[in-house]
């Protein structure tokens, strides 16, 4: 839909200039060919018109295989043409998006995570994917119609004013009613962008709460909600839709009426039926004909630029989500996440006055330390912030206030990834690479696995895997249970060794017999001087531990 600028950029207009600019000079480059290209089509009709006018009685032409092979000639030129500028174009949208795609990456690799991680995914995987579209045919349509119609009516002009106050009439009704529906497209693209991320949202919350939805029977109420959002994502979809079908109604509409207006002039006047609309002299078949082939043209570039409009508004609710990523800075993970030398020193960690602030709400902590070897339970209430100070001992949260000491130095940014090659981590919702259970327990390194296996009580169950322990596991762990995915996970830990182990929950939602073995397996752990560090709502884990810490609420 085309829409004529108003001189004045918007927030989002201004955004997506940005996100294009390191690739602004293939563009414009592109562009230019697009113009030239579409610019040897009057050459053609030139031709055309000069070759069918020379077979009429009386006329004098350039001759038939004359004609054919200049045409062939400009034909192969423009295809030339055309085929240059969509690969330039192809080339910067790929460079656009990758660079983007790779600007993401690199900022939520060093990030400790958020809210919004199926937004973000789906900016990163699927959204930014539509600024190709915006690149490839939005700006070279931009740049035809800014060109081609002008000189089409310069041409119609010259030859006949009739013809050219047709087109002068019929052609500024198209944006002025494009610029009309343009908006409502904005707007319904915009919506539509927000609704794909909220909706990537919900889908990525329901997943971590597998387990909790389960256990409350609430997978009714969750299906039901999830598919109210996408019958909303269908019902924003459908209305961006119907919005294309009225734009290309109205701008066919307009072209269809200009066309035949220009066709009857053009038809009567050859038959002698109208006298009037050129300069003096009656208007030739040739000069007819060469005006009958140009007024569809006259139109073209506003067609593409009615269906590419629509690309446009995707790109600028691309730039919207964008720029709202942009601003949000998540908290950085301190240290660059590297692989390092394991931090010298014992293995202590303390906490001094520290605080943290997650959202609205200010969690403090009490101070305490935790020695070589000790195995301490954290307890206190769902949403106290238990796994947030788990993050903290990490270096995967940076505290709002306070200092936490680790072997006795601050941990800071230059001991961050030292410090986390001497830990070890067991999440709550287990994660696996998409590789055998054996890369996924050692990652390659040389180890016993057998005894492994054997101290987290997972031994039976790899057997009884499909390939043992050459399965290969999805990124959920596919072929395993919930209590066997957390052994697994232990495994891993006991594999790699740690001084100090942070388990959040190891024992959640795991019967008797399994809960045992995953606690038996981690004073194993400690046994060879692992200090255990565990988040847990289990008294049958905390009586197992030397200390409990109570975390309290927010402040």
């Amino acid at each position: 839909m085309a829409r004529p600028d108003s001189g004045k950029s918007t927030p989002d207009e201004d955004t997506l200039e940005r996100l294009t600019r390191s690739a602004s000079r293939q563009v414009r480059a592109a562009s230019a060919l697009s113009v030239f290209s579409a610019l040897v089509w009057p050459l053609q009709a030139g031709i055309v018109a000069l070759a069918i006018a020379g077979l009429l009685p009386g006329s004098i032409g350039p001759g038939v295989w004359v004609s054919v092979l200049a045409f062939a000639g400009f034909g192969v030129l423009r295809a030339g043409l055309n085929y240059r500028a969509e690969k330039l174009l192809f080339a910067a949208g790929t460079q656009i998006v990758v660079e983007h795609r790779g600007q993401i990456l690199q900022r939520e690799t060093v990030t400790s995570g958020g809210g919004r991680a199926g937004s973000v995914a789906a900016l990163a995987v699927e959204k930014l994917d539509l600024l190709m579209p915006y690149v490839t045919r939005y700006r070279p349509a931009r740049a035809r119609v800014m060109v081609v119609p002008l000189l089409i009516l310069a041409l119609a002009f010259w030859f006949s004013w009739a013809v050219g106050l047709v087109l002068l009439v019929s052609g500024p009704l198209i944006p002025v009613f494009m610029a009309l529906i343009g908006l409502a497209a904005k707007e319904a693209s915009a919506r539509q962008m927000a609704e794909i991320g909220t909706l990537n949202d919900l889908l990525m919350e329901r997943l971590s709460a597998l387990v909790d939805i389960r256990l409350l029977n609430a997978g009714e109420a969750v299906t039901s909600s999830f598919a109210a959002g996408a019958e909303r994502l269908r019902a924003r979809t459908m209305a961006v839709l119907r919005i294309a079908f009225l734009s290309s109604t109205v701008l066919e509409l307009f072209s269809a009426i200009g066309v035949a207006m220009v066709a009857v002039f053009v038809g009567f006047t050859l038959l002698g039926a109208i006298s009037f609309g050129s300069y003096g002299a009656t208007l030739s078949p040739a000069a007819g004909i060469f005006l009958l082939l140009l007024a569809p043209d006259f139109y073209q570039p506003m067609r593409d630029l009615s269906a590419a409009w629509h690309d446009k508004a995707a790109a600028l609710a691309v730039a919207a989500d964008f720029a709202q990523w942009e601003n949000e800075a998540p908290p950085r993970l301190i240290g660059s996440g590297a692989a390092t030398a394991r931090l010298e020193g014992e293995a202590s960690i303390e906490l001094h006055d520290v605080s943290v602030r997650i959202g609205e709400r200010l969690i403090r902590y009490p101070d305490f330390a935790i020695l070589r070897g000790e195995t301490v339970a954290l307890s206190g209430p769902s949403g106290a912030g238990k796994t947030t100070l788990l993050k903290l001992m990490a270096g995967l949260l940076a505290p709002e206030t306070g200092r936490i000491l680790v072997g006795g130095q601050p941990l800071d940014a230059i001991n961050a990834d030292a410090w986390r090659a001497r830990l070890g981590w067991m999440p709550q919702a287990p994660h696996f690479l998409d590789a055998s259970l054996a890369r996924n327990i050692g990652f390659g390194e040389p180890g016993d696995l057998d005894a492994v296996l054997r101290e987290a009580s997972v031994d039976a169950v790899v057997e009884g895997l499909p390939g043992g322990r050459m399965a290969r596991l999805g990124e959920t762990g596919g072929g395993l249970s919930g209590g066997e995915a957390r052994r697994v996970t232990l495994a891993r830990a006991i594999f790699a060794q740690p001084d100090v182990l942070l388990a959040d929950e190891p024992t959640a939602d795991l019967d008797a017999v399994t809960a045992e073995a995953v606690m038996a397996g981690l004073l194993t752990l400690n046994q060879r001087g692992c200090s255990l560090v565990i988040a847990t709502h289990d008294p049958a884990l905390c009586a197992r531990m030397q200390r409990t810490i109570v975390i309290g609420g927010a402040a």
